[in-house]
């Protein structure tokens, strides 16, 4: 099982999963990884390319954002762009991040991909399991 985990994961961390999650699924129990969920899984052959109908996808519109939602964004960026999960962008077009309020108080953070959907192209064959 220590195995599962890299260098920089704690072995209580495992014993704790290891707890609660049924022998069964022992097996799977890198998925539970927070140092592997901090991480982008390695790059694969088949790159996901979102295609859409027109040249470019429709620009979203802009809401305005409270001091708290500002903060949690720009914190949520700087976070996910340090551990490589995101990368700035130059594009012209975005969708529009909204946000829902925790039980604790806190924000999550929600991004509304409706007009993207709209224009995007659809697959027209059975995609594999």
């Amino acid at each position: 099982m220590e195995e599962l985990w890299d260098e920089e994961g704690e072995p209580e961390e495992i014993q704790t999963v290891m707890k609660v999650v049924p022998s069964a699924y022992h097996q799977y129990l890198d998925v539970f990884s927070k140092v592997k969920a901090e991480r982008l899984s390695p790059h694969c052959a088949c790159d996901h390319h979102i295609k859409v109908e027109g040249s470019l996808p429709p620009a979203g519109v802009i809401y305005s954002l409270s001091n708290q939602e500002s903060d949690t964004i720009r914190a949520y960026i700087s976070e996910h762009v340090e551990k490589g999960l995101i990368r700035p962008s130059s594009s012209t077009t975005g969708a529009p991040p909204l946000f829902v309020k925790k039980k604790d108080g806190g924000l999550c953070l929600c991004v509304d991909y409706r007009k993207l959907n709209d224009v995007t192209r659809k697959n027209k064959y059975p995609l594999p399991p």
